[in-house]
């Protein structure tokens, strides 16, 4: 479809752009700098106050501290908010990049000079800090993020080291992330003579015109082949840069490090990736097999991945029906989670069309507690799109409910900043399928759920699989695109099953998963997040009385808590690794139940 937002408003009726005003007015509003050059102030008063001396504070004081602190992050969190949702939707103007770069040099500069807190905090000896907690009630309230802190103790440097890694931070890896943005968003992809984004090539591939598809992965597969490239150079160097910093802080492995910031142990993610790749067989090459014999053919090209069934209508869904559809459903759950949601239209939280200089995909950014969140989308009016809707609206509930807990303790880990954002789907999902009369449309609704699943599992600790080859064979030396090429094809292949047939065309794919550039070993939180769901749903099927009360515990208590505590009510343990058979089983029961209704259909 075309870019610009006129055609789109024709098709879904107006798509809102947000409203960034109640952070800043401009990037230019003159209150912007003053926060700058205030928080620069504040800093360099803490420092003055601070540095050197917490092992001295009382219990009350070093709360004073903490608070403080927080009082800092806090105001350079509305900055950093503000100036990175205004350049992800102008990512191709000079202006902006250059106002963008500035303003987050500035912050890390301020950043650099509150190093030494956390620094000097973590050596702080436990049993003095155990004595603080009993001490101090406001001292005790932080546990969670003081723990969270000290679990890095570890693998912390020398405090000139650390400085030093923050300081350059803007010119190193975060400048690379940069050039990855802004050269994507600035790429356009030629169809029958019509320039296209990327978001709306790739929304081809849903089509239900296998022409058009093939059209579509032609155009982004030459596209592809013209920048690898650049973003061969670029990944190898955010991934050399890891490992660099990774060996340095002493962690064995590429994916410990961010599973220690997800508080998530090692031999938990381990778990979750060897019970999915072995539940390939039967969930992703079993309905990608039926889908193949559905469609009337022996094997599938790797277009035909996310192809409309010839059944589906593929009729455009108007951005108010959506609205509807997502807050029915959650109304319908509990009327607080619609309320919510229901502001970020009112509001102009989100910002919905597909247009130039606008990044893709979608997010739900939380900004900071004296704020509010912000949902980026690029809707399209594909039934995926209302289920992006629902996914990015489920994080905004939960980062509003969270965030009267304050920044530090706010805060979600990824494997669990995705559990509203699952269960927001999934209650979507249910409310229409519950509601459809019609057996073929529950037919084709249940083909395209078990697609999102298995998008959101098996696709996502492929990629995850792909991240650890990829790490690990760069530790060797640089990758070239051949490379990248066959290490892409292995997981592929592995994870989508004899039911597809992979042209070489598809090998420079790996190139424009953002997770792969922006934050290593990301994808695996989906995977979490899904099986977590699919368990957290089954309790709530089974009636217990107080789960909505229990659900909006958890999404209110943010980062104050680890997965075991939040997850102990409702009788689950992610730990245990029969949790995520459960969650699995539940996927191939969707996956039964399509078989079934098929053959009752006679297709």
């Amino acid at each position: 479809m075309p870019d610009g937002h006129e055609p789109a408003r024709a098709t879904f009726g107006d798509l809102p752009r947000w409203r960034l005003d109640d952070l800043y007015a401009s990037p230019e509003d003159p209150a912007l700098d003053a926060d700058v050059a205030r928080a620069r102030s504040d800093a360099q008063a803490f420092a003055a106050r601070y540095e050197g001396k917490l092992a001295a504070l009382t219990p009350a004081e070093l709360a004073d501290a903490i608070e403080a602190f927080e009082r800092l992050e806090e105001l350079m969190g509305r900055v950093g908010s503000y100036i990175g949702l205004m350049h992800v939707t102008r990512l191709d103007q000079a202006e902006a990049g250059r106002r963008y770069q500035t303003v987050s040099e500035r912050l890390t500069e301020i950043s650099s000079l509150l190093l030494f807190f956390t620094l000097e905090f973590n050596r702080l000896d436990e049993a003095l800090l155990e004595a603080g907690y009993a001490a101090e009630p406001r001292l005790a309230r932080y546990r969670p993020w003081a723990d969270q802190q000290r679990a890095f103790r570890p693998h912390q440097l020398e405090d000139r080291l650390e400085k030093l890694l923050l300081e350059k931070s803007v010119s190193g890896r975060a400048a690379w992330v940069r050039l990855f943005d802004e050269s994507w968003a600035a790429a356009r992809f030629t169809i029958d003579g019509e320039e296209l984004t990327s978001d709306a090539v790739l929304s081809r591939l849903s089509d239900r015109d296998p022409e058009r598809r093939r059209k579509a992965a032609a155009a982004f597969s030459a596209g592809l082949a013209d920048r690898v490239p650049m973003l061969t150079l670029i990944y190898n160097t955010v991934v050399k840069d890891k490992e660099v910093e990774d060996r340095w802080r002493g962690f064995g492995r590429p994916i410990s490090s961010r599973n220690l910031s997800n508080q998530v142990e090692d031999e938990v993610v381990d778990a979750l990736i060897k019970a999915v790749r072995e539940a390939y067989p039967r969930i992703s090459h079993r309905y990608y097999a039926l889908k193949a014999r559905l469609l009337g053919v022996e094997t599938m090209n790797f277009w035909d991945r996310n192809a409309a069934y010839p059944q589906d209508s593929d009729a455009h869904i108007p951005w108010s029906r959506a609205q509807d559809i997502v807050l029915g459903a959650f109304g319908g759950f509990m009327p607080e989670m619609a309320d919510i949601a229901g502001r970020f239209f009112t509001e102009n939280w989100i910002d919905a069309p597909v247009a130039p200089g606008k990044a893709g995909g979608a997010f739900s950014h939380p900004t900071v507690p004296s704020a509010h969140p912000y949902v980026l989308m690029n809707y399209q009016g594909k039934a995926r799109d209302v289920m992006t809707l629902a996914h990015e609206l489920g994080h905004g509930v939960h980062q509003t409910l969270a965030a009267d807990q304050g920044l530090f303790l706010a805060d979600t880990p990824l494997t669990l900043a995705e559990t509203a954002s699952v269960f927001g789907e999934m209650l979507t999902f249910r409310a229409l399928l519950d509601a459809e009369t019609d057996p073929e449309r529950r037919r084709l609704m249940l083909a395209s759920k078990i697609e999102d699943i298995i998008n959101t599992v098996v696709r996502q600790i492929a990629f995850a699989t792909f991240e650890m080859k990829v790490h690990d064979a760069r530790r060797e030396g640089e990758l070239t695109p051949d490379v990248l090429g066959r290490l892409w094809f292995e997981v592929q292949t592995e994870s989508l099953g004899p039911a597809f047939t992979f042209s070489d065309d598809y090998r420079n794919w790996w190139a424009y998963i953002p997770h792969f550039f922006h934050t290593p070993f990301y994808v695996y939180a989906y995977a979490f997040g899904e099986c977590l769901v699919h368990a957290l749903y089954a309790v709530h099927e089974q009636g217990d009385p107080d789960f909505a009360a229990k659900y909006r515990t958890l999404l209110a208590t943010g980062g104050a808590k680890g997965h075991r505590e939040l997850l102990a009510p409702f009788g689950l343990d992610a730990g245990d690794p029969a949790f995520w058979s459960r969650g699995l089983a539940l996927i191939e029961g969707y996956i039964d139940r399509l078989e079934e209704e098929v053959a009752a259909a006679g297709l």
